[in-house]
């Protein structure tokens, strides 16, 4: 009778190491991104198969090497468990006040760029002291700060491109390292590497999740959460500033059009990556492959000829179904983990 018990609980008991094996695997964000990003450039390709030639595929990789700059930053702070919405506005801002310095000033392109990076690590002081100390809403500073740093583009512009900037500037733009990418590419693909290091590896980043995930507790044990949040928002505007002045370079001239709408789109694309907006949760390679799935949608809706507005649809549907996904498996394993059988006094050894 024992060994009849034993053959009905074993395939049982290996069905149930399947199951917490398939659920393990789609906790880890990544994986699941991974999965869509492939299936949807198998269907765009069987729609149109010009859709992965090397044009097309360069242009993917150039408009997310400028904007996934600004999403490694935007995936820091989303662990830290804050988010900034004035991302854009600075990536144009600090690339205008750059091309000003250049010209109005005359001063040497790398003290000119500096100055830009300056700029987006001054902006996002602003919003972190404004967040952390006077406990303003991310929401409300960062939306603020969004148009207060497009006033002052026109400001610093009154409306007009900045041009012509200094030889070096376009050679840094039309720069050519591998299929046609550049500086910007390579600029991204080290920081992405070194930030996934920094969020995996190191205390550094076991703290920024501490500081997302329960912030009371962070505290508790000796993590300056505040200071934290403040680093977050600067790295987040100088990456920001970086990545305006790459476009800026790629341009050869300052238009105040650098950055506009790059926020919603950073902040959907990492988010569909698997990186929560309530914090303390997500990776930095998955918020890059959100943000490159988020791209290969956009450009293969154009390559089948599909409508503009449609293409904001399509970007918006899939921001919600990807906060809704996160919203639910959060509540899955929470109460999967409350569910957990608890020994009772009675029943304890001894």
């Amino acid at each position: 009778m024992d060994r009849a018990a034993q053959r009905s609980t074993a395939p049982e008991a290996s069905g149930r190491a399947l199951r917490d094996r398939l659920t393990r695997l789609v906790a880890v964000g990544e994986v699941g991104v991974l999965l869509a990003l492939v299936v949807i450039v198998v269907f765009f390709y069987v729609l149109e198969p010009a859709f992965l030639s090397e044009r097309n595929i360069r242009a993917i990789l150039r408009v997310v090497s400028f904007v996934g700059i600004i999403a490694i930053g935007q995936t820091i702070l989303l662990v830290s468990g804050e988010f900034d919405l004035s991302v854009g506005a600075v990536a144009g801002l600090s690339a205008v006040v750059s091309a000003k310095l250049m010209t109005a000033l005359a001063l040497p392109v790398p003290v000119a760029l500096v100055g830009g990076v300056l700029v987006g690590g001054c902006v996002g002081l602003v919003n972190g002291l404004a967040v952390v100390k006077l406990k303003i809403p991310a929401f409300i500073q960062t939306l603020g700060m969004l148009f207060i740093g497009q006033g002052l583009i026109q400001l610093v512009t009154n409306g007009y491109p900045v041009y012509p900037l200094p030889k070096v500037v376009g050679a840094i733009g039309m720069a050519d390292f591998v299929f046609g990418l550049g500086w910007s590419f390579v600029f991204f693909v080290i920081a992405a590497v070194s930030a996934d290091f920094v969020l995996r590896r190191t205390v550094l980043g076991r703290n920024m999740y501490a500081t997302g995930g329960n912030p009371e507790v962070a505290r508790l044990v000796g993590i300056d959460t505040n200071r934290y949040k403040i680093g977050a928002f600067m790295v987040t505007g100088m990456l920001a500033a970086v990545a305006g002045m790459f476009v800026m370079a790629d341009l050869s001239s300052g238009t105040t059009s650098i950055g506009s709408g790059w926020e919603l789109t950073v902040i959907a694309g990492v988010v569909v990556g698997g990186v929560s907006l309530f914090g303390g949760s997500g990776t930095m390679a998955g918020g890059l492959i959100g943000i490159l799935l988020l791209q290969v949608v956009t450009s293969g809706l154009v390559v089948i000829g599909v409508n503009a507005n449609w293409q904001q649809i399509a970007v918006g549907l899939i921001m919600v179904i990807a906060v809704g996904l996160d919203v639910l498996r959060r509540r899955t394993f929470i109460a999967g983990s409350s569910a957990q059988p608890v020994s009772e006094p009675g029943n304890s050894p001894g």
